[in-house]
């Protein structure tokens, strides 16, 4: 009967969507029914049933009687005025439709009177469709990406609807069409943000409802459900849930679970729905079922549950049968610790897991091994002593232990280390608490999730494979030690556990931490085994704290218990800084100036306690204080080149002005005007299906007195930066620091009305120093990341840590940013990233930026500019000054002035040297041949005085003789003045030109010289 009216109310709807007005089918259906009626039997009243006519404009309607498939017969009731198109019954009643009247639901079914629900997932209800496609667009075949989600779906799972794992885009699809306005309300869970997921509603025509302004879902803490509820509008209502997962890496994602879909709003209910199996109902007028309890079942419309043969059989909570025991093995029991006794003892016990599913008396079945093995107690843990007792207390306040020994008080000039180090493990302390979780059922509900073990804590057995085994700890606020309490650090204390995970399948051990127990965030998690290693994290701000550590056999939906022996082992915990912790050492602390007791006082922000005095001192300049250590000169730790300490010695900055001397010249760099973000979109990269995606980076080069500026949120479209902001304290999608990165899909990648920003995280918290160096604390810059700089202008490099330690980086992440002089890029210039590493690093723990821009070029001084002379003109001569070619520099020494000085002008000199010239040129012509003349007459002269003198020899005054006379020499001799010199010339011609022509000739003797 219900699947006829559903036919005819399909065909009827059918109709109507057609375009076929419902009063006008009607009339022809009659008439149509009356002219064949004439050779039926008369109907009997199971031959048919009512239903009523589509609404009209009026609001008003008409119940009439349909005929049941395959059934002829005539005389069938006259169709009578309905009840108004918004008439509803109330919850747990439903619409009697002969005398349209609400009636109660009869045992074993229930109404939710105007609306319907969605509670059994065993496989995909009426109505419901699954549509899978791989919105990414950018590359590949279209093809290829339509094959690539064919098996991309969400999938029943019993009592929820699980979503699709990969990187494809599955929606579920739900249309309604509702008489009057309504609701959607669901269950969720939603702890991956690796896979985005919305719920939003469209009309008939495809176009997405105001209502759906709040479509994003909001993620949910580990094992917990959330629930979301829309408005709905009259008329047809298409519902979309759709989930798209992002796999930027080898980490498998967690699904979206859906359960209890509820929708509001349907005109009436002709009908109640029947319990389903392993639920029922026993009163008539039910809104709900009610789950059969554990070793009871029941089959679809129980009015009560059947209890199994518990000897034989067992059943689950919610069960829809009696399932046979198996024999007892090795997983089904577990061992524990007993308390110590006064003793000093602890006992090994053997416990089966409860429930107990399994029998003993079977073949081949284990029993429960002997308990009551005595054990020494292992000795208390630091900060506690039994005081010759069986139990552990913690030492007063002011007191100190290290587990083993009485609690004694601080010496004078000590204050207790407070915090917490659990290292044995004989009984759970009392601030912590451990439970079991599954999704989809409530075996392990009320089991330990972890189990004490002496040495160690482990995870327990849980209920099946996939249970969550849950170990909480709870620090309700973090307050570093009174002599640095004024300090303004970014680490007020740390968290740091030893573990260790067998595993033979795919077990996770996730560690998480809770906020002021507002959201509890995923800080790091490990897959598979791992062999025994420590992990801290640190503590940045004093709120509640709540650390989770979760193990997860494996990620399936299935109920099964094969793997009972992959465990996780804790070996020990330790908090530091820890409100209401227990102190297993002293620190030194600062006195007061008059020490008249041992009572500590704290140390202004930038203060060390000096060793000799216990007093305070203010830390030298650009030094800063150590978070870990206070006392001595030497937790003043000297900042890095190019760096200054904080007013409170808290932190070292870049004031954005760096110098350097190269070359016996003085360079100095001014970044002030870079002092704003920066920030990189590298890429795009793409993921190994094919995703396209961005790496965004945000970078806080220098200045603002030492903040961080960079920020970098999750799920930018969700709500407006200036609201993270003003939310930053409890907003655990917002990372502040120097250089921080988040990861883009663009709205075109996946079909997204917008980008949407994932996975943000910080590169860089601590300035380490700027310098031309390519090394420094042991953060190094290869020669090849970067091509070389083509001025001779060194680069500065601005060195970052990030002190956030990860399974990769044991030793955190750091940054380089190359600032480049490029005159050619102005103003912000251009920051890049390493060809070869479009992701900013290659090994994923050193990230390498270069910043070019003129602003990175150094201050200008006086050998940058030369000076070039003008001519003199009216007596007056300009100097101006220009930059060298190619200028490498910015601001500094500015160019000087054009400069005007008085000068003589040149013609004058010029003409005077010309007349002068002249005449002394013209003087030397004259003299010349002057000279040359007279030097011809006295060639003649001389010529004509040899001639006659060789014509007459001997014919000489007879004073002279040409002879040698008796007595004289013979080796004098005569010597003839042939050639006279120019002077002697002049002189000859000077005394005898006007005497007689004949010359004389001189003879040189020795005689002559006597005489």
């Amino acid at each position: 009967m219900r699947m006829r009216r559903m036919r005819m109310m399909r065909m009827r709807r059918a109709g109507a969507e057609r375009g076929y007005p419902g009063r006008a089918w009607l009339y022809c259906w009659l008439l149509g029914w009356q002219a064949a009626a004439l050779q039926l039997p008369p109907c009997e009243e199971t031959d048919y049933h009512f239903e009523y006519t589509e609404c009209d404009s009026s609001g008003s309607r008409w119940r009439v009687a349909v005929p049941n498939p395959s059934v002829e017969c005539s005389g069938l009731p006259d169709p009578v005025k309905g009840k108004e198109c918004t008439f509803s019954c109330a919850s747990g009643e439903y619409l009697e439709m002969k005398n349209q009247v609400c009636s109660k639901c009869a045992e074993g079914t229930y109404s939710l009177g105007s609306g319907i629900k969605f509670d059994e997932w065993d496989e995909l209800p009426a109505g419901f469709s699954n549509v899978a496609t791989f919105m990414d667009t950018a590359v590949g075949s279209t093809e290829n990406k339509a094959d690539s989600c064919n098996n991309s779906s969400w999938t029943p799972r019993g009592n929820y609807i699980e979503s699709n794992r990969d990187d494809c885009t599955v929606s579920l699809i739900y249309a309604v069409h509702l008489k009057k306005s309504g609701s959607v309300f669901f269950e969720y869970q939603y702890i991956d943000n690796n896979i985005f997921f919305e719920f939003f509603i469209q009309n008939d025509q495809c176009k997405e409802m105001e209502s759906t302004a709040d479509k994003w879902v909001k993620l949910t803490d580990n094992g917990e459900w959330g629930s979301h509820s829309v408005t709905l509008k009259s008329g047809s209502n298409i519902l979309y849930w759709r989930t798209t997962g992002i796999l930027m890496g080898s980490k498998v994602v967690k699904p979206v679970l859906v359960k209890n879909i509820t929708i509001e709003g349907v005109a009436y209910t002709s009908e109640c729905f029947a319990c389903k199996p392993g639920t029922f109902s026993d009163k008539p007028g039910s809104s709900g079922c009610q789950v059969c309890p554990r070793n009871t079942y029941s089959e679809k419309g129980a009015k009560e549950c059947t209890k199994c043969k518990e000897e034989m059989y067992y059943a689950d909570e919610g069960s829809s049968a009696c399932i046979e025991r198996p024999p007892c093995t090795n997983k089904d029991f577990f061992q524990i610790h007993t308390p110590c006794d006064k003793e000093g003892k602890t006992q090994i016990m053997y416990k089966w897991i409860e429930p107990k599913i399994c029998r003993e008396d079977l073949p081949d079945a284990l029993t429960l091994p002997p308990s009551g093995e005595r054990k020494d107690c292992p000795p208390c843990n630091p900060g506690f002593y039994n005081n010759a007792s069986s139990s552990c207390t913690p030492c007063p306040p002011g007191t100190f232990s290290d587990g083993t020994q009485e609690c004694k008080a601080c010496p004078a000039g000590t204050e207790p280390a407070l915090g917490f180090e659990y290292k044995w493990w004989n009984i759970l302390p009392g601030n912590m608490k451990t439970s079991c979780f599954n999704v989809g059922n409530s075996k392990c509900d009320g089991m330990n999730g972890w189990e004490v073990a002496g040495d160690h804590i482990q995870s327990g057995a849980g209920g099946s494979d996939n249970d969550y085994l849950i170990l909480n700890l709870h620090i309700p606020g973090f307050k570093p030690p009174t002599s640095v309490t004024g300090a303004t650090g970014s680490e007020l204390g740390r968290i740091t556990f030893i573990f260790e995970t067998i595993c033979s399948a795919d077990c996770v051990l996730y560690f998480m931490a809770d906020v002021n127990r507002k959201n509890t965030n995923v800080v790091e998690s490990w897959e598979r085994s791992k062999e025994k290693q420590s992990y801290t994290h640190i503590i940045s701000k004093n709120a509640s704290f709540t650390f989770t550590w979760a193990f997860q056999r494996i990620n399936e939906g299935q109920d099964s218990r094969q793997f009972i022996n992959d465990m996780a082992k804790i070996y020990s915990i330790t908090v530091t800084n820890a409100v209401d912790g227990v102190a297993s050492s002293c620190r030194a602390c600062a006195l007061g100036s008059e020490q008249s007791g041992s009572s500590c006082v704290p140390c202004p922000a930038g203060h060390y306690i000096e060793k000799e005095t216990s007093q305070c001192k203010e830390c030298p300049a650009n030094t800063f204080l150590s978070i870990h250590q206070v006392y001595g000169r030497e937790a003043c730790i000297p900042c890095g080149p190019g760096s200054k300490s904080t007013k409170d010695h808290s932190a070292c900055f870049s004031d954005c002005l760096v110098s350097y001397i190269k070359d016996n010249q003085s360079l100095n760099y001014d970044f002030s005007n870079l002092s704003q973000v920066g920030s990189l979109m590298s890429g795009p990269s793409f993921t190994s299906r094919g995703t396209k995606f961005f790496h965004f980076f945000n970078i806080s080069l220098c200045g603002n007195e030492g903040k961080k500026m960079a920020i970098c949120t999750d799920n930018i479209t969700d709500v407006t930066l200036k609201d993270m902001v003003a939310e930053s304290e409890d907003f655990s999608n917002f990372v502040g620091a120097f250089v921080c990165q988040s990861t883009i899909i663009p709205s075109d990648s996946k079909g997204f009305r917008t980008a949407l920003a994932l996975q943000s995280n910080s590169l860089a918290d601590r300035f380490l120093g700027a310098t031309v160096e390519t090394v420094l604390e042991n953060i190094s810059i290869k020669a090849d990341v970067f091509p070389p700089s083509p001025s001779k202008i060194p680069d500065v490099h601005f060195f970052y840590k990030s002190s956030t330690v990860t399974t990769s980086c044991e030793n955190g992440r750091a940054t380089v940013v190359t600032m480049r002089c490029n005159p050619n890029k102005p103003d912000q210039g251009e920051l890049s990233v390493p060809s070869s590493c479009p992701a900013g690093t290659c090994d994923g723990c050193t990230f390498y930026f270069v910043w070019e821009s003129a602003e990175a070029c150094p201050l200008c001084t006086e050998q940058d500019y030369h000076e070039i002379e003008g001519a003199c003109k009216k007596g007056f001569q300009e100097t101006l000054y220009v930059w060298n070619e190619p200028k490498h520099c910015i601001k500094g020494v500015p160019l000087p002035e054009k400069r005007t000085s008085t000068c003589e002008t040149v013609d004058f000199w010029l003409k005077v040297g010309a007349g002068v010239g002249a005449f002394t040129a013209v003087l030397l012509i004259a003299l010349t041949c002057y000279f040359w003349k007279k030097n011809q007459k006295l060639e003649y002269k001389y010529s004509k005085l040899v001639m006659t003198t060789n014509s007459k020899e001997c014919e000489l005054p007879a004073a002279d003789s040409c002879a040698i006379m008796e007595g004289e020499d013979n080796e004098e001799e005569i010597v003839y003045s042939n050639k006279q010199s120019l002077l002697g010339k002049l002189k000859s011609l000077a005394t005898k030109e006007k005497e007689d022509h004949f010359e004389s000739v001189q003879l040189k003797s020795s005689r002559a010289q006597n005489i």
